[in-house]
């Protein structure tokens, strides 16, 4: 048994459906239902199938913007996923949050922080420096200061900047981690570590503790350590203590768990009202 359309004949149904195949490729803004042979409504058809309506635009201005990083380890994150792409200069600072918005939308202005891909594309092409802007702005009314770093590629400035290497020392040193290479399955990387002042305060709470018999101190001690960014120089600093702890008399099953960091967002965009190219 053929498959028919309800109520024609079959002969008649072929017909009339090539007939409409042939007025639907004379007419392109034009779709038919073949069930009820009625034209679909112009608005509905073109936007079900992506076509431009006759007499409007299709162009869409992309907006400026940049993201706003709510945790130190999108903002960090955002560091560690940039200077693989050449982004390997850098000078940061802090404004209070009233002024903020301001300043990010002068830095877009005068380095074009929130430039789309196409338009860093052609700025490279130009010659010109391509800048990043990594922005710690924590949530809550407690929050009075911003923290921002910008990483450049090479390539002329717009405006002077006094700018160091990623590679320079002393290293880089942002909201309280330092940046460090490292190498990993024969590759060398990037990852951010405690400082050595930091390491050094820890393992003297620990060795308090744990010479005091405080257990329950402790465990909650090297818990909070654990809760820190995940990056892969922090969690060899947090291993190392655990192990420390555990030397020093620690019940195995009183250390926490250290956690590998996935893939993070770098945060929330914001939309700039100054446009760069």
């Amino acid at each position: 048994m053929r498959a028919t359309l309800p109520g024609l004949h079959p002969g008649a149904a072929l017909a009339n459906m090539a007939g409409l195949l042939l007025y639907s490729a004379l007419s392109p803004c034009v779709v038919w239902n073949i069930i009820t042979c009625v034209p679909l409504p112009r608005q509905s058809h073109c936007k079900a199938w992506r076509l431009p309506i006759p007499g409007t635009s299709t162009h869409t201005h992309t907006m400026a913007s940049t993201p706003i990083a709510r945790s130190k380890t999108a903002a960090l994150a955002r560091i560690l996923d940039s200077i693989p792409k050449g982004y390997t200069r850098y000078t940061f600072g802090q404004v209070p949050v009233e002024k903020a918005h301001k300043l990010l939308e002068k830095l877009h202005e005068r380095h074009g922080i929130g430039c789309t891909p196409a338009q860093r594309i052609a700025r490279k092409s130009r010659g010109r420096a391509n800048v990043i802007l990594v922005t710690y702005w924590p949530s809550g009314e407690v929050t009075t200061q911003v923290h921002w770093l910008m990483l450049f590629t090479e390539g002329e400035l717009a405006a002077s900047e006094h700018l160091r290497e990623v590679t320079d020392k002393p290293r880089l040193a942002w909201l309280g981690y330092e940046l460090v290479r490292h190498t990993a399955r024969s590759r060398e990387s990037w990852t951010f570590r405690r400082p050595k002042e930091e390491m050094a305060e820890h393992h003297a709470v620990i060795a308090e503790l744990s010479n005091k018999r405080l257990t329950e101190q402790l465990a909650s001690y090297l818990q909070s350590i654990a809760n820190q960014p995940g990056f892969h120089g922090v969690r060899a600093q947090t291993w190392s203590l655990c192990q420390e702890a555990l030397r020093r008399g620690c019940p195995r099953e009183r250390l926490p768990y250290v956690y590998f960091l996935s893939k993070v967002s770098h945060g929330e965009r914001l939309e700039l009202a100054q446009r760069s190219s």
